[in-house]
């Protein structure tokens, strides 16, 4: 039988009746003749209220005991979904992350998955059963209970498919599909029926409500992804290899296919560094050893011989960062450090750009003339960001999505 992966977020299974309701459209795939797996989230806001326990107890809880801790609410969906799913008349099995043969590195709270031993999950679809399991998490090579993130129960349902070779890996969340642009923020947002692998990795990196990790996955093993509404049976959006299309029959497209946003960012300027070879190195190796991400950077010219160097990392990693770079601070001379919280990145996407004139001109003068200030720009081959305050992001999504007409997509 044709093997389908499907994964349902935490919305999808925030109550006992949405539970059913989930159980519901997995025996529907199943009964027209597929071999399931499906992967879940924990339910609701299990996740923000275990993490808030976790401070109660703790002002700054252990990453590996953190994780076990997380680790329960994907659980509790697995074994409640599997419990439906009997109920229904369906032969059913409930498997953790480890159960799945989910094996990972040991970086707690980020993990990354190293292989997966599927002969669990075969010899239970053998066995005719519809296998769930748990979102989010996997084990060690010393059997250490991991998380891989959050919202990486898209990038479990994405590496299951490529590890059984799946016929297709199905997303199913809150929303009808990818859209142009947060429909919270913009109204007018437009649903994409499809969209490159390239195009939704930029869109997810920046903002985009799917895990960027899921599609560099999808992409390397060439998982078409779908995503749609478990709430409805609305036609979602396909993610696939294929996607970008440069024209339409008779015109140009606008080479612009969505706006991304994100505003989990914070800015760290180091004042003053002395100007000379390995500046870099000796800054950003300690945040690398210390699991901290850094996206923007920014070294101004050097004048009398030193420089600014500024870089933008996630809001909730500014307070450790800080921590690394005040320590080095006297190594690259300067004790002067700073940081900006409260920013956003807010990015146009899509393939060609770079070969055509005048997206990042039109994307300027409309964030200009909304009074929006742009604090640091960067660009990729199919991406403009620019970073603005985080109260400016709502209004500078609608701007920048009628500037280029996005309310006209597909």
């Amino acid at each position: 039988m044709p093997v389908i992966i499907q994964k349902y977020g935490g919305s999808s299974l925030a109550t006992p009746d949405l539970i059913k309701s989930v159980a519901a459209k997995i025996c529907a795939t199943h009964d027209s003749g597929n071999s399931v797996v499906a992967t879940v989230s924990a339910m609701g806001d299990s996740t923000d209220n275990l993490l808030s326990i976790a401070s109660q107890v703790s002002v700054m809880p252990d990453l590996r005991e953190l994780d076990v801790l997380l680790s329960t609410g994907e659980l509790q969906s697995c074994a409640l979904l599997t419990m439906a799913l009997k109920d229904m008349g369906k032969k059913a099995v409930s498997l953790s992350g480890a159960q799945a043969g989910i094996r990972t590195d040991s970086s707690h709270g980020k993990a990354k998955i190293a292989d997966i031993d599927t002969s669990r999950i075969l010899v239970e679809l053998e066995a005719q059963n519809i296998v769930i399991v748990a979102g989010f998490q996997g084990v060690t090579s010393d059997s250490d209970i991991t998380t891989l993130g959050r919202g990486a129960s898209d990038l479990t349902a994405v590496a299951l498919a490529a590890g059984l070779n799946a016929d297709r890996c199905e997303i199913y969340t809150d929303v009808e599909g990818i859209y142009t642009a947060d429909p919270r923020l913009v109204p007018e947002a437009q649903k994409m029926t499809q969209i490159g692998f390239e195009e939704m990795l930029e869109l997810a990196s920046y903002g985009a409500k799917m895990n960027p990790r899921s599609i560099e996955l999808g992409m390397a093993y060439q998982v078409p992804i779908l995503v749609a509404s478990s709430f409805n049976d609305e036609p979602g959006t396909l993610i696939y290899d294929g996607g970008n299309m440069d024209s339409t029959v008779g015109e140009i497209r606008n080479r612009v296919r969505g706006i991304a946003t994100d505003k989990d960012v914070a800015k760290i300027t180091v004042f003053s560094v002395v100007d000379r070879p390995g500046i870099a190195a000796d800054l950003f190796d300690p945040l690398a050893e210390s699991d901290i991400s850094v996206d923007i950077i920014v070294q101004n010219a050097s004048v009398s011989g030193t420089t600014d160097l500024t870089f933008t990392v996630k809001q909730s990693d500014v307070n450790r960062a800080m921590k690394v770079v005040e320590e080095v601070a006297n190594n690259l001379g300067t004790t002067n450090v700073g940081k900006t919280e409260n920013l956003a990145k807010i990015s146009i996407v899509g393939t060609g750009m770079q070969d055509s004139p005048g997206y990042a001109s039109t994307m300027f003068r409309a964030l200009s003339e909304a009074n929006i200030n742009i604090e640091m720009i960067t660009t990729s081959e199919i991406r403009i960001t620019c970073i603005i305050g985080a109260e400016m992001v709502g209004e500078a999504a609608e701007v920048l999505h009628a500037a280029f007409e996005l309310e006209r997509s597909d």
